[in-house]
């Protein structure tokens, strides 16, 4: 069910960066924001920008949790390299995936607490990760327009992982959306984003602090 809401933007990336960072700490000292939304939705152009409208945010992708096998079982390795750490106030180490080699990389990155950390990616938004969100952030394109952007900028090469992802991906999120728990809306538009309010700003159904 699409829940009514208003229809006026919220504001521009700037106004979106100072309400993020005025938000109360949701993971540790760090305020942890979700960028969620089908593949090829452009969360990781948009989660880019945002970290320079907060002064250099450090993001976090999915992409570097999830594997060939696993494509969406990937929240306890990032509770355990990385939300529990930041919980802890101490900096997160974690090895990433190697999407070419198909194996999680030799030498671990590592992630200080900050003030906002963003955590970009398909299903970032999830429940078991929300209790750990200060803000959980939906880029609004369809489905449909998302995959066929997706497969553009991927080329034929990848038209086989495609053909699997669609399918998984449809599967997630009927099990387990996140577009109702989001604060706001992102939109691309020609000349920028339009960010408008999301659902969780009219029913209050929003992420919470992890207390844990």
């Amino acid at each position: 069910m699409v829940v009514p809401m208003r229809t006026q933007p919220v504001g521009t990336l700037d106004a979106l960066a100072r309400r993020l960072r005025a938000l109360p700490p949701s993971c540790g000292p760090v305020r942890l924001v979700a960028v969620d939304g089908h593949a090829g939705s452009g969360k990781t152009t948009f989660a880019g920008r945002l970290a320079e409208a907060l002064g250099g945010a450090p993001v976090l992708h999915t992409d570097d949790f999830a594997t060939h096998e696993q494509l969406f079982g990937w929240t306890e390795r990032l509770r355990t390299h990385v939300l529990t750490p930041l919980a802890r106030g101490t900096a997160a180490r974690y090895a990433p995936y190697d999407w070419v080699e198909r194996r999680f990389a030799a030498t671990r990155r590592r992630l200080d607490p900050a003030p906002v950390v963003l955590l970009e990616g398909v299903g970032s938004g999830r429940r078991a990760v929300r209790p750990w969100l200060a803000r959980l952030l939906w880029m609004e394109l369809p489905d449909r327009d998302s995959w066929r952007r997706g497969r553009l900028r991927d080329g034929p090469e990848l038209a086989a992982f495609w053909d699997g992802w669609r399918p998984a991906e449809r599967a997630h999120f009927a099990d387990d959306p996140s577009r109702p728990y989001a604060g706001e809306l992102v939109l691309q538009r020609k000349e920028g984003y339009e960010v408008l309010p999301g659902p969780a700003a009219i029913d209050g159904n929003g992420p919470g602090p992890h207390t844990a």
